[in-house]
């Protein structure tokens, strides 16, 4: 089985400029996802998609290839991550290489391990056409409050009131670090999300949203934390 690791990494990040080469603990953040997959062993190609020649020679330098810029067409802000996955896919074809999967994995996961790869690549292979990461909402969503339009609190379910926390099913989100997926049920489905995924369960210590600076703060907080 041959297996591509595709890194995105556009130019034109808004909230955080350069977001994806910003320096996180040392080092420039993209280089955690670019190490994580090389140490994993589980890929034939570690590949960063940018339109940016600086990230690329910051790819290149922490290990990765780059061996096409992105086009326009995927390097403005309405290209979905599917269209770029696309594009990767079909520019190695043109190369003469094909993947059977390949992993999305974002540049900006710096809490990514290459043990937690390798764990969603065996749940890809055990049965399944996708996987990827999600963790549990910190508190239960059963219990979230809304406000009418009176102006005033109201339970989204109220039937939940009485429930016991412990008592209510556990509810996930996207971690948003990586997806592992078969290449032909993608381009058949075309989502990163397809009708067979199961989900890598992470813990809130693996995971930290980075659209702020506050978030960048708080994620070399928990890095620290978790690291040491």
């Amino acid at each position: 089985m041959k297996n591509l690791c595709i890194i995105p990494a556009r130019g034109g990040s808004k909230r955080i400029p350069r977001k994806n080469i910003k320096p996180f603990m040392g080092k420039p953040i993209m280089a955690y996802s670019i190490e994580a997959a090389l140490e994993s062993g589980i890929f034939n190609e570690v590949m960063v998609s940018t339109d940016d020649e600086e990230f690329a020679e910051v790819a290149r330098k922490y290990g990765a290839s780059v061996p096409f810029l992105r086009s326009e067409k995927t390097s403005n802000d309405f290209a979905g991550t599917e269209d770029v996955m696309l594009e990767v896919l079909d520019e190695y074809k043109k190369l003469g290489k094909e993947f059977d999967n390949f992993c999305c994995l974002y540049s900006t996961a710096p809490f990514v391990t290459a043990e937690r790869l390798k764990e969603c690549y065996a749940l890809l292979r055990d049965n399944a056409d996708a996987a990827f990461t999600v963790v549990q909402y910190s508190y239960p969503v059963q219990r979230s409050l809304k406000k009418n339009a009176d102006g005033f609190v109201e339970m989204n379910f109220p039937q939940y009131y009485d429930a016991r926390t412990q008592d209510l099913e556990p509810i996930y989100h996207d971690a948003g670090q990586f997806y592992f997926l078969k290449t032909q049920a993608f381009r058949d489905e075309f989502t990163l999300w397809c009708k067979r995924t199961v989900p890598l369960i992470l813990s809130e210590l693996e995971v930290q949203d980075l659209d702020t600076l506050t978030d960048w703060q708080l994620a070399e907080m928990k890095y620290k934390l978790v690291r040491g």
